[in-house]
């Protein structure tokens, strides 16, 4: 990338950390990190524009519309605000605002008419800090902050979810791992993320087993 490039990102990376300051654990500064690094491995194997895919993972969640009401829309304008602002080209701002819009798992039922290999790799470098270690420490950071239950027998997983459905569950914390991070290893772009992804689901599998042993008093 040019000088001036890597200038609009590390005017990014300052605008993001302040912009996030406080945030709840996961989704602050230090996960659009990891996303932002793990779309930087991604993308070492694809043949990808390098300032899209840089962009669109440091402002992916600059207003998540779960801490905004719902609002989709907050977050494209925070994000085209600033890219005007840092004097980039409006084709680059479009493909940064299609990545934030479509970047998003929403439910099982919901498809997009957009599609780019650098919305492949964000979404892929965003996907994967949902899983794993850190996913399960995310999921239950989450759970904790909107008051939700570990685990309830009785609530049962709703794999067929309407969008709407997605964004309204107070369903417990387990169940989000069938709704959703067990769901992600199979809806993976990219050789590099499903390799990553395989690794990080098995992990989950174990954390999953080990849980209900304990749950249910087995040794």
């Amino acid at each position: 990338m040019t000088e001036q490039e890597n200038g609009i990102i590390e005017n990014t990376i300052v605008f993001v950390k302040e912009t996030l300051k406080g945030a709840e654990g996961g989704h602050d500064w230090f996960h659009i990190q990891r996303v932002f690094n793990n779309a930087k491995l991604i993308a070492e194997g694809e043949d990808a524009n390098d300032l899209v895919i840089a962009l669109g993972a440091l402002l992916h969640d600059i207003a998540d519309s779960k801490f905004h009401n719902g609002d989709e829309t907050v977050g494209p304008k925070v994000a085209e605000e600033f890219l005007k602002s840092q004097k980039v080209s409006p084709e680059v701002i479009h493909h940064v605002i299609k990545i934030i819009e479509n970047i998003s798992f929403k439910g099982g039922n919901v498809t997009t008419d957009f599609s780019s290999i650098e919305l492949d790799i964000v979404q892929d470098a965003d996907r994967l800090d949902a899983l794993g270690a850190i996913g399960i420490a995310r999921t239950f950071n989450y759970g904790g902050f909107k008051g939700r239950g570990l685990y309830d027998p009785e609530i049962v997983p709703n794999l067929n979810m309407t969008k709407e459905e997605y964004k309204a569950s107070n369903a417990p914390t387990i169940n989000h791992f069938y709704e959703k991070l067990l769901l992600l290893k199979d809806r993976m772009n990219t050789e590099t993320g499903r390799k990553i992804a395989t690794e990080r689901h098995q992990f989950m599998e174990l954390f999953l087993d080990q849980f209900y042993k304990e749950w249910n008093g087995e040794a």
